[in-house]
């Protein structure tokens, strides 16, 4: 095959996405987008999962979704031989753009994306600098969903978090019952961390830190010493701390929970995977309670599916709440209003939670050391990616490290951190179309604030609030599955929330100020929102203003299927993910968390795949690990 002919080939896996790889990527010459797609072929052993053609009309399991959760759960339920399932995914396959880290962000508003946005604020303020007052929800819409999506990086939580959830009438899901589910997954390809006893390695799912990095990520972690903060592995013994970022790639490209649990296990007779398969509705028998199919559009055309053993919904923190509101499964009240018959009477859609930041809080150095598109968008840089597996196009979505810090409002024992930063050489401007397109920030405010920073070098932290008080809803709009649900996250309802971002907000100011990053000249972007003009920097008043005009999530939802025990009210599922009132019916993704967690959801959401593949093999008389 001609390098033409193979760059044709990678133009063909990219049709469809709202950019063109080759012109992102920078790579001017053909034969370079030639040598990626060779190196893709040649050099990753496992082939794209089989997207079948026709579906059986039953099966034993149907796993709804294959994302984050979902691949994990069909991938592990398949292994025994005489199950039957079916992985239903709404989307397609990803593709070899989507494997380079460094383009995680062009992923967002694609056609990998639902490209879900927030109802406009009514009661508390927050997105207001974005258009329409409404901030972009990406979630994955293709195999692998948002793990194809999302910035990599691997982190499992706090100990606390999960002693909490067992707290809360939830047996099996404390901390040291739930770590070998984490280890179970994990294959660790940085020595160091995987000789220890909190790491492993052999699981499916690849973990190690990028092997590129700007000199500022060693400044973040001297910063962070400096200030009183251990340099350590924040997955292990204890979290808080300072750490370059973990994430979930493999040999230099993104290792997706597709590419993890379905490419390897692609040829089971037992599994078969049908995307561009939409679910509608998940078939509840009325007299028995009973799920027995799921019924869904594919190629414009609906199908019915039986399933002989039970139904799986994987379909994330937005999806399944819908798919079961539909389905005659949530708030009664709620179904009422569109006539939808109640099956059982549920408080799906509730106790919506994510973490919630500032956005756009950017820092100026003096000195050529930071990530920018010009600098990095070079055929050298492009063949040491495709001949190397290495350099700047492997950095985890430009985030090079993390931290968890105390404020005053943090637990007196220091050992549940309620900050999370994230530490990227770069900012808005290092592709403001794009930083743009994602966020939806309005073109007049970018204007203002961001465009004199042109060809400054910066830096960037986002400041992440872990523990939100603020909780909001997943709401139906129509009984028709085509129309989104109302997305009401009540960001900032609790004054708490700003005081302790705003208390985070001083921690990273603290982190520029250091002598680690005053070697480099370091200071922050002080020109303000135009509607926060009226307050002097670095007042409660600024930060406040600051946060509810460019309020920006990494996308982290969860806890609109709630887990808990009978006796708690606002419960959706048991401790085993069975939903109250429903045979035959689970849910398992990252919308069962009680609580969220405090960290990054794509691990804890695996994790929960592992777990729950286990208690569904328990419930059907299978052994299991332990």
């Amino acid at each position: 095959m001609s390098l033409l002919a193979v760059a044709g080939q990678v133009a063909h896996y990219a049709v469809g996405l709202s950019f063109n790889p080759l012109a992102i990527l920078g790579l001017v010459p053909v034969f370079a987008a030639g040598l990626m797609f060779m190196r893709y072929v040649s050099v990753d052993p496992e082939t794209h999962p089989i997207n079948i053609n026709k579906v059986r009309p039953e099966y034993d399991f149907i796993v709804i979704g294959g994302g984050s959760a979902g691949a994990v759960v069909a991938s592990r339920l398949s292994e025994v031989e005489n199950w039957t399932v079916l992985l239903l995914e709404a989307g397609g396959d990803e593709n070899e753009v989507s494997d380079i880290p460094t383009l995680s962000g062009y992923m967002q508003m694609s056609q990998f994306d639902w490209m879900y946005q927030t109802t406009p604020p009514t009661e508390s303020a927050y997105c207001l600098a974005m258009i329409g007052d409404r901030c972009n929800w990406p979630r994955g819409k293709v195999l692998g969903g948002s793990s194809v999506l999302n910035a990599m990086i691997y982190v499992r939580g706090n100990r606390h978090d999960y002693d909490q959830w067992a707290a809360q009438g939830n047996p099996g899901w404390s901390y040291d019952e739930v770590l070998p589910y984490f280890m179970k997954s994990e294959d660790n390809r940085n020595p160091y961390l995987a000789k220890t006893a909190y790491h492993s390695t052999g699981g499916y799912l690849t973990v190690q830190e990028s092997p590129w990095r700007t000199p500022l990520s060693i400044a973040f972690l001297q910063a962070g010493k400096e200030m009183g903060y251990q340099i350590r592995d924040c997955n292990g013994e204890m979290q808080t701390g300072f750490m370059l970022s973990q994430g979930t790639i493999r040999r230099g490209s993104r290792c997706s929970t597709a590419k993890a649990f379905l490419r390897p296990v692609r040829n089971r007779p037992n599994l078969h995977i049908a995307m561009y398969s939409q679910v509608t509705k998940v078939m509840i028998d009325k007299k028995t309670k009973m799920a027995y199919g799921v019924k869904f559009m594919r190629y414009g055309r609906p199908h019915f599916v039986k399933a002989t053993k039970e139904v799986v919904l994987s379909a994330g923190a937005i999806g399944s709440p819908h798919i079961l509101m539909l389905s005659g499964v949530g708030p009664k009240e709620d179904l009422d209003q569109f006539k939808i018959p109640v099956i059982s009477n549920l408080k799906v859609g509730h106790n919506l939670q994510d973490h919630i930041g500032l956005g756009g809080l950017t820092f100026v150095v003096d000195e050529p050391v930071t990530f920018t598109k010009t600098r990095y968008q070079t055929m050298q840089v492009a063949l040491e990616y495709i001949l190397r597996e290495r350099g700047p196009m492997t950095s985890l979505g430009g985030v090079e490290g993390l931290a968890f810090v105390n404020t005053k409002y943090a637990p007196e024992s220091g050992t549940w951190p309620d900050i999370q930063f994230h530490f990227a050489p770069s900012s808005i401007n290092s592709d403001p179309d794009q930083v743009r397109k994602i966020t939806g920030l309005r073109d007049s405010i970018y204007n203002t604030v961001y465009k004199p920073l042109k060809n400054s070098e910066t830096w960037t932290i986002l400041p992440l609030l872990l523990r939100p008080r603020s909780s909001g809803w997943i709401k139906l709009r129509s009984k028709d599955p085509n129309v989104y649900p109302d997305i009401i996250p009540n960001y900032f309802t609790h004054k708490e929330d700003i005081l302790t971002l705003t208390e985070g907000i001083r921690i990273a100011l603290n982190v520029s100020a250091s002598k680690a990053f005053q070697r480099f000249g370091s200071r922050p972007h002080k020109i303000p929102f135009p509607a926060c003009r009226e307050y002097e920097f670095d007042t409660d008043e600024y930060w406040e203003c600051s946060l509810r005009h460019f309020t920006f999530t990494i996308y982290h939802p969860t806890s609109t299927c709630k887990m808990g025990p009978p006796s708690d009210p606002d419960s959706v599922v048991d401790p085993r993910l069975r939903v109250y009132g429903v045979g035959k019916l689970r849910v398992v993704d990252a919308s069962i968390m009680p609580n969220i967690v405090s960290g990054n959801t794509n691990a804890p959401t695996i994790m929960i795949g592992e777990k729950a593949s286990d208690m569904i093999k328990e419930d059907w008389g299978f052994r299991v690990m332990r």
